[in-house]
């Protein structure tokens, strides 16, 4: 049987320098990497002053526990899994604070006649990004993509806007790729549902 060759880590030097005390190889991290995590905190905390926090928050975090990552996975992966941990306690947060409430995707829809329906599975191939033609309709999906439970939210950031495999996504999360696969499923289908009802009606 094959064994599949484990990926190179390109930050290895620099973890290496960053753990000896170089702030320039940390810093040379963040700008390797900042675009990406801002990028990951905008749509999980729906804010651009709000994700500028959480993505210094991250990297500081991530400075204070350098220590802790021992080269079992890629270092993108931890820094991933550090920036998720943190976006979930950030949003655990605003939550308490009720900057925003989101609704579950497992709970049944409430119609404007009062009555309620069982949310429904469709297709998966629906990619939130090929909807943003156009700024306001980028903008109204970040908007919808903030609205879900954080870890619908997480999975389809990760996956559909960062790009990672459900492999990587499952070490990030924690999830094995099945329950990555339905949640990316579940998110992207009450996206759809909500984009186009906005759409229909013009925005």
């Amino acid at each position: 049987m094959a064994v599949t060759a484990r990926r190179e880590d390109p930050d290895t030097n620099l973890v290496k320098r960053v753990k000896k005390g170089d702030k320039a190889a940390f810093d040379a991290l963040v700008v390797r990497y900042q675009g990406k995590i801002y990028n990951l905190a905008l749509r999980m905390v729906g804010a651009p002053h709000l994700a500028e926090e959480l993505s210094q928050e991250i990297f500081l975090k991530v400075y204070r526990k350098i220590d802790s990552f021992r080269g079992e996975a890629l270092f993108s992966t931890w820094l991933y899994q550090v920036a998720a941990n943190h976006s979930r306690n950030k949003i655990k947060y605003l939550k308490r604070r009720e900057y925003y409430r989101s609704e579950s995707l497992d709970q049944p829809k409430e119609t404007q006649n009062g009555s309620t329906l069982q949310r429904q599975v469709e297709d998966n191939t629906f990619n939130p990004e090929d909807m943003a033609s156009s700024q306001e309709v980028r903008k109204l999906v970040q908007e919808k993509i903030a609205t879900l439970p954080e870890d619908y939210r997480l999975v389809i950031v990760l996956r559909d806007i960062q790009g990672l495999s459900y492999e990587e996504i499952a070490k990030i999360t924690g999830a094995v790729e099945g329950t990555v696969k339905s949640r990316l499923h579940r998110a992207r289908n009450a996206l759809k549902e909500e984009l186009r009802s906005l759409l229909s009606e013009g925005m």
